[in-house]
């Protein structure tokens, strides 16, 4: 956890030394102040550090997450397709899982073209939690998963909420920050912030991008699963 220490005037992982000061003297005449009031005065934490990782396509997940046209068509997201589709090529390449999801009114034929899914992908239809009164849980247990690779849209809606729904079960859970977006940017700062610092994913979250993800093991996906939205 990484927090802002008044007294300092800067973040760190621990406050211990300003403990004290925060209870003596922050507070102190500010019966009525709340974090609103200090809005524009508490600084932006520093930038994570993206990892570079390896990923085991026999065991691990990509998720495609509401890629659609209708709700995919600002600068930030447009610009995030031709990277998730270089990802997505390259989990096809290992025979990695790929799952997609859709918003509660969306269709397959919103998916932005370049990262449509194949036949037998699994495409669920869901709330911004994609665990949610879907079979994803279901299918990822059925495909040995353990670590899912979380991209799409939006980074504070179907992305974070997907991403924290996966750590609490237990995944490792992998976000390329190149591969998901918002309207604005403090949404995808504010994601990563959460996932790397929220004591249900800290532990379970890793922040990359795409050309730092590296394939550790050959594997062929076997046989063509049936293509169709999973209620």
């Amino acid at each position: 956890m990484i927090y802002f220490c008044p007294q300092y005037g800067v973040w760190r992982e621990y406050c211990t030394p300003c403990s004290h000061w925060l209870h003596v003297n922050y507070y102190a005449g500010r019966k009525d102040s709340t974090f609103i009031d200090e809005w524009n005065a508490v600084p932006a934490p520093p930038p994570p550090q993206l990892q570079s990782v390896s990923v085991d396509p026999k065991t691990s997940a990509l998720l495609v997450l509401d890629m659609e046209t209708s709700i995919c068509n600002n600068p930030r997201c447009i610009a995030s397709i031709s990277k998730i589709n270089q990802l997505l090529a390259r989990s096809r390449e290992w025979g990695m899982l790929v799952v997609y999801s859709l918003t509660s009114t969306g269709s397959l034929s919103d998916i932005a073209p370049q990262i449509a899914p194949l036949p037998g992908d699994p495409v669920l239809r869901s709330n911004v939690d994609k665990f949610y009164k879907t079979d994803l849980e279901k299918i990822l247990q059925e495909h040995g998963i353990k670590t899912v690779l979380i991209t799409g849209y939006a980074a504070n809606g179907a992305v974070l909420h997907t991403a924290t729904s996966s750590a609490f079960r237990g995944y490792n859970v992998i976000i390329p920050v190149d591969g998901m977006s918002a309207l604005n940017p403090y949404a995808e700062q504010y994601t990563a912030w959460h996932m790397l610092n929220s004591p249900g994913t800290r532990n379970l979250a890793t922040l990359t991008k795409i050309n730092l993800i590296h394939f550790s093991q050959p594997y062929m996906r076997l046989g063509d699963r049936e293509q169709g939205v999973i209620q």
